[in-house]
């Protein structure tokens, strides 16, 4: 039986989910996620499966490992060599602040001490040419020192060693000569882009993980394989591809948000099944609540990320492709809470997995989201992951009562309500983040709702953006990112900054020449995997931007010989999206190419979404029971049905409420939904 699957760590349950290719049969379990050691919960994951490991063949895995440990301050001690003059390039940063008015602003402060910064004797220019060789032994000299300062992992990264890597190639190996089981970041490996500080910040970010990543993907490997498999083990990558942990291990920074992508893909497969092009991705999670938005299928792809920014802070610039998502700390286990002038929060702070909500019973004491949906009859206290975790709601209500009800001395009963309201609007805020303030209307697009606490929140910010229709995925919404890993790509970028004006007399020949040579990495790439260079399928992208202006803008490229007429059409791109993006296209300036982008991709065996069989069940059968709820200021009897009972194209008028394994959804008044033919909840608003 060939067998693919995947496995998602969340912030409060790990989820594992089996395809088998010959019979389309689908397998999954939830497990709780173990925070001291994340690979237990995987492998208790695998464990609960019964899957034969004999019988899978490939295994990919999203984890969240990477950005908790740069969050958390958990990596390793990190030694840098740089180029002399540039050793507090992490300190000096842009020198600037993204709000000039933001008086709470702090200054990232660098992962590497100064102590640990050390410069080496070398000069490449901008164009690649060699200004000062590279004094071998000063490198020398610095990987001792470092190594007598007892550090982990070392990064070297050289002032323009984008544009020529010979001395930052050498520096390597010296450092490999000297200190063999030490992991080594080359900046130029992670990205061939100009900007010294973002290149290094990457670079060192890299370095920074690299050791706990290799611990824990080698953990992994080796325990899965004792169970028998002898497939294939990839990693989610953040660009929405899939690489081998071989790959992840020397490059975990291209994981970064391996686990929230994966989501957004298993999205775009439900809105190709159901023909809708336009699309937002919702993922209600444990802990955060994540969106991106999809036009005509085609997700938006950032190369610059950044950790840790908010609205005081500029974070830590990442240049990785990353599938563009906005997260906010809002989630079933968000905490609720108090602030210093009397407010009620929800979030960004979460209690995980360990305790959990107050409801759980095992010692949590502070009240969450969870515990209000519990409080207030929107959640099933008997039937949370269909039975298996056990709910108390007196717990619940109790929590609430004494932490925030007193407070504002009201019932228990407004209390949650309160909690429910600031956590839709949490989560209302990350679609107005990935539409509104991209210049996106959000009625234009259909909302597909999944993880744990995603098709709850989904109603209510429908009904307050307009957004008619709500698509809830037949796949458990719970494990629907474990899902969406078993549709990923196998994925490679490369990526080279190289300034080219597009109307000078060269330029053709220049395009072609880089193109071709990064087409030419990037299947050195798969084929340093053992993959057939034969099967890559190219993707050519440019940024892009104006001559005199600083910011770009992402342009696909068409792939073959570029010649005059392919100029001109490039040039048209760039101006329609630059008009897309700032609202004025200058036809008469002139335009250049500043970054090169290839992307190669062997596509994997579509899983694709299949017909359920009519059933004969009518509505009235499907109600599982009608129960008390507390909604809009009042209580309600409202029915309560079995989703796995429900029939086709039969019209359930809100409010009621949806209950499935996973996951429950919420029709409101005003709205109403019917199983579609794939068995998704489709919900509209009237």
């Amino acid at each position: 039986m060939p067998l693919r699957i995947g496995i998602d760590i969340g912030g409060a349950f790990t989820d594992l989910v089996s395809y088998d290719d010959k019979t389309g049969e689908m397998r999954w379990v939830k497990v709780e996620t173990t925070p001291a050691d994340p690979s237990i919960g995987v492998l208790n994951s695998v464990k609960k499966s019964g899957i034969s490991m004999k019988n899978a063949n490939v295994i990919v895995h999203g984890q969240t490992l990477v950005i908790n440990t740069i969050i958390t301050r958990s990596g390793a001690k990190v030694g840098l060599i740089t180029t002399k003059g540039f050793r507090d390039n992490l300190e000096i940063q842009r020198s600037n602040r993204r709000d000039m008015y933001n008086f709470r602003y702090k200054k990232p402060e660098p992962f590497v001490p100064r102590y640990l910064r050390l410069e080496v004797d070398e000069r490449v220019m901008a164009d690649g040419s060699v200004l000062r060789e590279l004094n071998e032994d000063q490198v020398k000299q610095a990987v001792k020192r470092l190594l007598s300062e007892g550090v982990e992992s070392i990064c070297i990264s050289f002032i323009n060693s984008y544009a020529n890597p010979k001395h930052e190639i050498r520096a390597g190996e010296i450092v490999k000569e000297i200190a063999k089981e030490v992991p080594i970041t080359l900046s130029h490996e992670i990205t061939r882009e100009w900007r010294e500080y973002e290149r290094t910040s990457t670079a060192v970010l890299n370095s920074y993980v690299m050791p706990k990543m290799q611990k824990y993907l080698g953990k992994l490997r080796d325990s899965i394989s004792s169970m028998g498999f002898s497939g294939i083990y990839f990693a989610m990558l953040s660009s929405g591809g899939m690489a081998t942990f071989d790959y992840a291990e020397r490059y975990p920074i291209y994981t970064i948000e391996s686990g929230p992508v994966a989501g957004v893909i298993g999205a775009m497969a439900v809105g190709e099944a159901i023909g809708e092009k336009n699309i937002i991705a919702l993922d209600g999670g444990s802990t955060t609540t994540k969106a991106s938005l999809v036009e005509n299928m085609s997700p938006k792809i950032s190369a610059e990320y950044h950790v840790e920014r908010d609205r005081f802070r500029s974070g830590y610039p990442v240049i990785v492709p990353v599938l563009e998502t906005v997260e906010v700390g809002n989630g079933g286990t968000s905490e609720a809470w108090i602030d210093s002038v009397g407010n009620l929060k929800v979030g960004p702070k979460a209690v995980g997995a360990d305790p959990g909500p107050a409801c759980y019973g095992r010692g949590g004491n502070i009240p969450t989201v969870t515990d209000a949906y519990v409080v207030n009859g929107l959640l099933n206290p008997k039937y949370l992951l269909g039975g298996e975790l056990p709910i108390h709601r007196d717990l619940g209500e109790k929590v609430i009562r004494e932490k925030i009800a007193k407070h504002f001395n009201v019932s228990v009963e407004q209390a949650s309500e309160g909690i429910i309201k600031l956590a839709n609007d949490n989560a209302a805020l990350a679609i107005r983040l990935v539409s509104v303030q991209k210049g996106y209307d959000p009625r234009d697009f259909t909302l597909i709702a999944y993880g744990g606490s995603g098709p709850m929140f989904a109603p209510f910010i429908a009904e307050e953006l307009e957004i008619r229709k709500i698509v809830v995925p037949v796949i458990p919404p719970g494990v629907f990112s474990a899902w969406g890993m078993l549709l990923a790509d196998i994925k490679h970028d490369v990526r080279y900054t190289f300034i080219v004006r597009l109307d000078s007399q060269d330029a053709t020949s220049k395009v072609n020449s880089i193109y071709e040579e990064l087409e030419k990495k990037v299947r050195e790439v798969f084929a340093s995997e053992g993959f057939d260079p034969k099967e890559v399928v190219i993707e050519r992208y440019a940024d892009m931007r104006y001559y005199g202006q600083e910011h770009t803008v992402r342009v696909p490229i068409m792939g073959g010989k570029i010649g005059g007429s392919e100029i001109e059409e490039i040039k048209e791109r760039f101006h329609s999206n630059h008009y897309r993006e700032y609202s004025f296209r200058l036809d008469s300036s002139p335009v250049e190419i500043v970054n090169f982008h290839v992307t190669g991709i062997i596509p994997v065996k579509r899983i694709k979404l299949a017909e359920i069989p009519e059933r004969n069940n009518s509505l009235e059968k499907a109600v599982k029971e009608e129960r008390d709820v507390f909604l809009n200021g009042g209580h309600l009897k409202l029915k309560i049905y079995d989703r796995d009972m429900l029939p086709r194209d039969k019209t359930i008028k809100g409010p009621s409420i949806i209950e499935g394994t996973t996951s429950t959804a919420i029709i409101l008044e005003g709205q109403e939904g019917h199983v579609d033919k794939y068995g998704n909840l489709v919900i509209f608003a009237r």
